[in-house]
């Protein structure tokens, strides 16, 4: 301890303090709700508490730099491009602020793709490398799958209708090869997801597109040959890179982001009274399949989903309650069914009409019944790779009457009337019940493109030119007025900042609905009570099977509803 800091009375220097993003612990975009997930993740942060605080070390003289670090993980294991376009905001604003940021990687992908890792990295303004890394700056890529041929083996019949051409799940399951329109969609996405961690790197780097352009010909690029061209600063080891921090800044001490983000000493006695009274942002998630009934925590075999029973519920307590001032939609959803969409675009549209604003802050993916419930919002902002439209409507059924007679079983389905067993998988459609699914097919998807026009105030030529199931990535949907501005979470409640007339650390943003340990453990007196928008518990052993068949299905591609993205769709 300096000498200083043992006089009474001597004041002593503040804490340098250097922030850690240690991306190699794992990144949870959101925080667990199931007990069993809390606990096998309880050492990984969350995402906005990283967020939280890279916007605090902004405007704090104590930090005096951010390390980055285990950025290969990006891109692999699920933390993926629009995750990184997320930190990349945050870490543009400590970059500006005048704070140094550094990233460490041993490689920025190894005999592989490191774009996504090597597009964050470059967000930075000291990038090192480990001299035996490399920089994969390839570009990315996304996989099609047809599984028509293998369901044929089975003895499976796929029986699905779909509206448009680029509403390939049923191309997925039927056909044999994939079609034309698949291949420009999923082309597309790729060049468009590449082009703007290009942008990225020739903005931070200060290099020219042909540079570029050459770089992912010859990538992946050595080390030596990335510090030549300009992609690397300095090589060295993670030891080396803290020698440098230290040679920079002095003593300094080493903080995770996530713990500094729960520290409480960067607010003063002050502003944390002005916060007590300050208006509230309410943040009610979208997350996962849509469906109707109650929302289902992440439990053992499934992720989280959204039943519209729960975020009806929250929307409308946030509508109803005097606190909350505004409503952040953050919408993580590949879609689902028609009519729970519907019911929480309705509930969005009587948000609007009190007069409470209302934006939709877009995820990974915001897709179909995804994109049904966001565009509505007063405005959607959506992140540069996010995936989203997929106008369109798909449903059918597998036939397995071929699987029953190839392995011997006998099954027969009985009903009371001539369409009481249409949807049963024993038994094809009729002439007459595909004439009737098709109906059900343009009446949905005339719906959805209707409404979708209306709510972005677009002609509906000009909207159903871009619906027709086609996916498109938040770049291109902005240029076809699909969404309102390219950024994250904070850019979404920096809008609705503007519109509450606060300043950012002037209002509270917190998750909705806002209960007590006891309000959550009481039964809800009514479908109006603040715990109707509870997300019900995961099942426990005894519904672990169901759970289970249904991660299967979902994880195979097979869609969960007649508004849902077409199948899993990963840039790499």
């Amino acid at each position: 301890m300096p000498f200083a800091d043992q006089i009474p009375g001597v004041p002593t220097a503040p804490t340098r303090l250097v922030l850690e993003i240690d991306l190699s612990q794992g990144l949870a975009e959101r925080a667990p709700s199931d007990p069993l997930t809390a606990l096998r993740q309880r050492n990984t942060p969350t995402l906005a508490d990283v967020l939280t605080a890279l916007r605090r070390a902004a405007v704090d003289d104590t930090v005096v730099g951010v390390l980055v670090l285990g950025i290969d993980r990006l891109g692999a294991d699920g933390l993926g491009s629009t995750l990184a376009e997320e930190l990349g905001a945050g870490l543009d604003a400590v970059r500006a602020a005048g704070t140094p940021t550094y990233a460490f990687a041993e490689s920025y992908g190894e005999v592989g793709d490191g774009t996504v890792a090597y597009g964050l990295a470059a967000r930075c303004g000291q990038v090192w490398l480990q001299p035996t890394g490399q920089v994969g700056l390839t570009g990315l890529s996304a996989t099609m799958t047809t599984v028509g041929g293998v369901l044929e083996r089975l003895g499976i019949e796929p029986q699905f209708g779909q509206r448009h051409e680029f509403k390939s799940a049923a191309e997925l399951f039927s056909a044999d090869t994939v079609s034309p329109a698949n291949r420009e969609m999923t082309g597309r996405l790729a060049r468009s997801a590449t082009d703007e961690v290009l942008a990225v790197v020739a903005d931070r780097r200060g290099l020219t597109a042909q540079v570029l352009a050459d770089v992912l010909d010859e990538a992946p690029v050595s080390a030596s040959r990335s510090v030549e061209i300009g992609l690397v600063d300095r090589l060295g080891y993670r030891d080396e890179v803290y020698d440098a921090i230290r040679a920079e800044h002095g003593d300094v001490e080493l903080v995770y982001a996530h713990r500094y983000a729960k520290r409480g000493g960067h607010r003063s006695p002050v502003a944390t009274l002005r916060r007590r009274g300050a208006p509230r942002i309410a943040v009610v998630p979208v997350h996962g399949g849509i469906h109707t009934g109650r929302s289902r925590s992440t439990g053992p075999f499934q992720g989280p989903s959204a039943g519209s029973e729960t975020v009806v519920a929250a929307l409308r307590g946030a509508r109803e309650a005097d606190r909350v001032a505004a409503v952040l939609l953050h919408v993580d959803s590949p879609g689902g069914s028609p009519a729970a969409s519907d019911a929480i675009r309705r509930e969005v549209l009587r948000l609007r009409e009190q007069g409470m604003p209302v934006v939709a802050s877009m995820g990974a993916v915001a897709a179909s019944g995804g994109y049904y419930v966001s565009m509505a919002a007063d405005r959607i902002v959506a992140l540069p790779t996010t995936l989203t439209g997929s106008i369109g409507v798909l449903a059918g059924k597998f036939v397995l009457r071929g699987l029953a007679e190839r392995i011997g079983l006998a099954r027969e389905v009985v009903g009371a009337g001539p369409n009481s067993t249409m949807f049963a998988p024993e038994q094809p459609f009729t002439d007459a019940q595909l004439a009737r699914l098709d109906g059900w097919l343009d009446e949905v998807y005339d719906d959805f493109t209707r409404k979708a026009a209306a709510d972005r105030s677009l002609p509906y030529d000009r909207l159903e030119a871009v619906a027709r199931g086609r996916v498109w990535t938040g770049a291109d949907a902005l240029e076809r007025g699909l969404v309102d501005e390219l950024g994250g979470r904070e850019a979404a409640i920096a809008h609705l900042c503007e519109r509450l007339g606060r300043e950012r650390d002037d209002v509270v943003v917190a998750p909705w609905p806002a209960l007590s340990l006891v309000d959550r453990i009481r039964p809800a007196e009514s479908s109006h009570a603040p715990a109707a928008a509870l997300t019900a518990p995961s099942p426990g052993p005894e519904g672990w099977w169901g759970a289970l068949s249904g991660a299967l299905l979902d994880g195979s591609g097979v869609p969960v509803g007649a508004l849902s993205l077409p199948w899993r769709i990963e840039l790499r």
